[in-house]
């Protein structure tokens, strides 16, 4: 996401007009930067071709072969966590736009024109946080109602369907939807602690997809501890209805722990941003 001058000029103008709100005109200085990178716009395209595709693709796979599967699977099939499975790739995406969002002002240089019209560092990164958490929640809620519908609509009889009345459907569905919001802030602390495109997304996507990957090759008993606490393991409890049993936490308690991973990483960022030069 490439952020050019007159992005960074547009918010100090926004700023000095708007002296006595200050946090209004940064809120909508940074709104301004990101509707106006076509990059942003490109990417949330992307995000919802590929999710929305998933769940259709996903739905129609096991519409047509669900007579081929056995007894043991269809007894365990979870409708509403194949119709979210497209998710995973939103986290992603998120995680690559989140990491832009701060990185990119680096890349550039213009982060030094927006800490010059808002020296006090710590109100910026709040500012970024708060409209990018806001604009992932919202995307990311869309998309998981939208690949919750379509995934059920393709699902015919004789394959079960879920409805959003069913108990821990509607958690479920709503639970994909933040934890994409919150994974994107997560990734956007990576890149203000790193201050490097490559490297926060490399990071990010360690954190998501590698590390759990590395652990299940490990024994059980060391790694099923630690597995808990992964945000896939996490993101995969949030958007199921069937029970996980004791190799998950429990919806809520897991998405708490993800809250907790975004907040730590904004705390550090902050406080580095604080401390480095820009």
């Amino acid at each position: 996401m490439a952020m050019n001058t007159s992005s960074a000029t547009v918010w100090s103008s926004t700023l000095a007009t708007t002296r006595p709100q200050r946090t209004s005109g940064l809120v909508r200085a940074e709104w301004t930067k990101m509707r106006t990178v076509r990059s942003t716009v490109w990417t949330l395209l992307a995000m919802a071709v590929i999710t929305l595709g998933i769940a259709a693709l996903a739905a129609s796979t096991i519409a047509s072969r669900w007579n081929t599967f056995s007894v043991v699977r269809r007894l365990t099939f979870d409708p509403t966590s194949m119709s979210l499975r497209g998710l995973l790739f939103s986290q992603l995406i998120i995680g690559v736009l989140g990491v832009l969002v701060m990185s990119a002002e680096y890349g550039t240089g213009t982060i030094r024109a927006t800490l010059a019209a808002e020296p006090r560092r710590a109100r910026v990164l709040i500012a970024k946080s708060a409209v990018f958490f806001v604009l992932a929640a919202v995307v990311g809620e869309v998309l998981a109602f939208g690949g919750f519908l379509i995934g059920q609509s393709l699902l015919t009889s004789p394959v079960p369907h879920a409805t959003l009345t069913q108990p821990g459907v509607l958690r479920a569905v709503t639970g994909g939807g933040l934890v994409i919001a919150v994974l994107g802030l997560f990734a956007l602390g990576l890149a203000t602690i790193i201050r490097h495109s490559a490297g926060a997304i490399t990071a990010y996507v360690g954190v998501l997809l590698v590390v759990p990957i590395i652990l299940q090759t490990l024994p059980s008993s060391f790694s099923q501890p630690i597995l808990k606490f992964m945000p896939f393991t996490i993101s995969n409890a949030m958007t199921s209805v069937a029970s996980q049993g004791s190799s998950a936490f429990s919806p809520w308690v897991g998405f708490a722990i993800l809250v907790g991973y975004a907040i730590v990483s904004l705390a550090i960022g902050g406080w580095l941003l604080a401390k480095r030069d820009a």
